[in-house]
């Protein structure tokens, strides 16, 4: 028989209205009812009841959230952000260099990631999961292929110092980068099936088939990694081994605004200066159609001019007959005075 938690539970909506009013994360809650990540998650969307010792753990923890006196602070934008970075960026770092293999490219794809976040803060704050978010975005900036054109990337990146990293980055590396994010997302990230092919924006059926056929890749370059238990616990392992590090939240703030602003500068130069070439453009345009002299022909068919001299006796013939055929009066002479 199922047994069913003593305290009531509220609706899968207020469970997490509950966790998020004191800033407590799907991960925080799981450890401390002694459940995982996932089954919070189920318990949040309605997929399935909590039940058992566990359920009695939810229901007084989701009790003490409600009970709890004061209403609960009012952060900062500012601060808001900074507690999602210091939350997210250090293991984002550490996800993004797997998807990669370049440590200076993750932190970069982070940083920028964060401080488009920062540009669209209310949009991101009022995201489902704003973490999601910077991930998905993080990633799409870390795969462009237009990185490989940089001078700074064509050198080989170091690799790691233990034989079994270097085998198993790799494995990775050798993926098409879809099947590769996909496999990190479900493997290494710890997303639902559902929630890696929407971020992979691809159907449920495809970001199956994409992780089934990465993971036949990956065990027959890494033959122990055949079990997607074993290929978890390494990826976990791969990506701590890497110290990696992300700049301070002040810092990817700053950076931010500052490219804001003089891309913002950017694009009025750029309208100033559109508007500055049209004015100049009806100033000095004219006002009716003037039609293009045509260029100089050479005219052919005419006969040259005839030289000075006597007449011959044809010419003289011809003359004589223009003369009696022609009904004008005859052609004056200048008399000498």
């Amino acid at each position: 028989m199922t047994e069913t938690p003593a305290s009531p539970l509220p609706s899968p909506k207020e469970r997490r209205r509950l966790r998020e009013s004191r800033s407590l994360t799907q991960t925080q809650v799981a450890a401390q009812v002694g459940v995982g990540r996932a089954t919070i998650r189920a318990w949040e969307r309605g997929r399935s009841t909590p039940s058992g010792r566990e359920g009695e753990a939810y229901a007084r923890l989701l009790s003490g959230l409600g009970s709890t006196s004061g209403p609960p602070a009012v952060l900062t934008p500012d601060q808001t952000f900074d507690a999602l970075y210091a939350f997210c960026a250090p293991a984002l770092v550490r996800q993004t260099y797997l998807l990669t293999g370049r440590r200076e490219l993750a932190r970069e794809a982070v940083e920028r990631a964060f401080q488009l976040a920062w540009q669209r803060w209310p949009e991101v704050a009022r995201d489902r999961d704003p973490g999601g978010w910077v991930r998905a975005t993080a990633y799409e900036w870390a795969l462009s292929p237009w990185h490989r054109f940089r001078p700074s990337h064509r050198p080989p990146e170091p690799l790691p110092a233990d034989p079994a990293d270097r085998a198993l980055l790799h494995a990775l590396l050798e993926l098409p980068p879809s099947y590769r994010r996909t496999l990190i997302l479900y493997d290494g990230v710890g997303l639902d099936l559902p929630e890696t092919a929407a971020e992979t924006e691809a159907s449920t059926p495809a970001a199956a088939g994409r992780l089934t056929h990465a993971r036949e890749a990956v065990a027959a370059l890494v033959p122990e990694l055949a079990d997607p238990a074993a290929l978890h616990q390494r990826l976990l392992e791969l990506a701590t081994r890497e110290h990696l590090s992300a700049a301070k939240p002040p810092t990817v703030r700053t950076c931010g605004e500052r490219r804001n602003v003089f891309w913002t500068r950017a694009a009025i130069a750029f309208t100033i200066a559109i508007i500055g070439a049209t004015s100049l453009t009806l100033r000095t345009a004219p006002t009716h159609y003037e039609p293009p002299v045509a260029p100089a022909q050479a005219v052919h068919g005419v006969p040259s001019p005839a030289a000075l001299g006597p007449l011959s006796q044809t010419e003289q013939a011809l003359r004589a007959k223009l003369h009696r055929e022609a009904d004008g009066p005859e052609r004056l002479a200048p008399a000498a005075r």
